[in-house]
């Protein structure tokens, strides 16, 4: 036989084996759940299926399914846009996460289709949610995982530059190079970095530094400054722009790459869309526990924020599996790691959670362990659950 086969064969025979004893290692684990489930909700397998534990971006699973059906996957989030007595253009922000440099381009469009030619300076209005905004888990750090909520935000509340020497510059075509990212960047080293903007008046404030690069360009004239607060009475509606992607894209981005920003948005427009204005993330907690209390028989769960940062969230591996039973008819939704897979991870420091979707969705599963594993060690687990 030829050297290359046999390692070829060597190599299939060792992954085969590698997947049972992953499953095999997890049953070992005391700080660990497993729950399958076929087509039918019969149980396939199961391991500590209702014990709560931490559950870290799993969670997104629930906020998905708590925005699918209070909006429907068509909703599309609305940001307004108004005229002065003074001739200033001010925004009012909805909370909409996810106005991008490309979205501000297309309200540009609207605006100047609305006779805008020139305006005498920018207002902007982020009073629909309150704050401070401390989520449980977040960090004080420059990660974009770590950004800023706010009802006025501009590309997730990040900024991406480029520093070469004393030179800064923005790292993507579609975003000019604004005062406040150059302040914020000055104290970077070398390189192309991704940051946050991690206070909400900085957030608000680059929004609207972006915008009126974005209105120089399309050809209207700014003038005057920027300022924060609330839009002035006798303020004219222009444009009540309405975001060009609907809600099931922006759960799909949500979920692939574990937007925390984007989750936790939802989780405040949620409290905000049951219990009104200003947002709060008390509101956002009461709004998920009167959704699980109408929609599920749960004992011992614990939700405080939705994005699962926070080492107080509790679910079990049972309520995941229910969530994913319901997010059924949206499971394209969920990230495709590998064929015949689709599943949300979940990673916090001692902690790996992965959920989902097995062959097309004649399994449904949810995996979380609460303990140091290797990082690959979930799929594996996935990969034996396929046989």
């Amino acid at each position: 036989m030829r050297p290359l086969l046999c390692l070829c064969l060597l190599l299939c025979s060792w992954a085969a084996a590698a997947r049972p004893a992953a499953l095999l290692r997890l049953y070992t684990l005391p700080d660990a759940a497993l729950l399958v489930v076929d087509s039918r909700g019969r149980e396939v397998r199961a391991y500590h299926p209702d014990r709560p534990l931490i559950p870290a971006s799993t969670l997104k699973l629930l906020t998905a399914l708590m925005a699918l059906q209070t909006w429907g996957p068509d909703h599309r989030f609305a940001t307004d846009f108004l005229r002065g007595p003074d001739g200033r253009l001010w925004i009012r922000g909805y909370g909409d996460p996810w106005l991008t440099s490309e979205e501000l381009d297309a309200i540009v469009t609207e605006l100047k289709a609305a006779g805008i030619g020139r305006i005498a300076g920018i207002g902007v209005d982020d009073g629909y949610f309150a704050g401070p905004l401390t989520v449980d888990g977040q960090t004080e750090t420059d990660n974009p995982y770590d950004a800023a909520l706010g009802a006025l935000a501009v590309n997730f509340n990040t900024l991406h530059v480029e520093k070469r020497g004393d030179r800064l510059a923005s790292a993507e075509p579609q975003t000019p190079l604004t005062p406040l990212a150059r302040q914020l960047a000055r104290r970077l080293p070398g390189g192309r970095h991704r940051i946050n903007l991690g206070h909400r008046t900085d957030a608000a404030q680059y929004f609207a530094e972006v915008l009126r690069e974005k209105l120089r360009q399309g050809g209207i004239e700014v003038a005057g400054t920027i300022v924060h607060a609330q839009v002035p009475g006798g303020a004219r509606l222009i444009v009540h722009h309405r975001n060009r992607h609907p809600l099931d894209q922006v759960l799909a981005g949500m979920l692939k790459y574990s937007n925390n920003f984007i989750a936790n948005q939802l989780f405040l427009l949620l409290g905000a869309e049951r219990y009104g204005p200003p947002a709060t993330l008390e509101k956002g907690r009461r709004a998920a526990a009167d959704f699980i209390t109408t929609r599920f028989r749960w004992r011992n769960w614990r939700v405080v924020e939705g994005a699962g940062l926070s080492r107080r969230n509790r679910l079990s591996a049972r309520q995941l599996v229910e969530v994913l039973q319901r997010l059924r008819p949206h499971a394209r939704l969920l990230p495709q790691r590998a064929p015949g897979i689709r599943a949300k991870t979940g990673t916090l420091k001692g902690v790996s959670s992965y959920a989902g979707y097995i062959d097309e969705g004649r399994r449904t599963f949810a995996l979380i362990v609460n303990q140091e594993v290797p990082y690959d060690f979930r799929f594996r687990v996935a990969e034996s659950l396929k046989d």
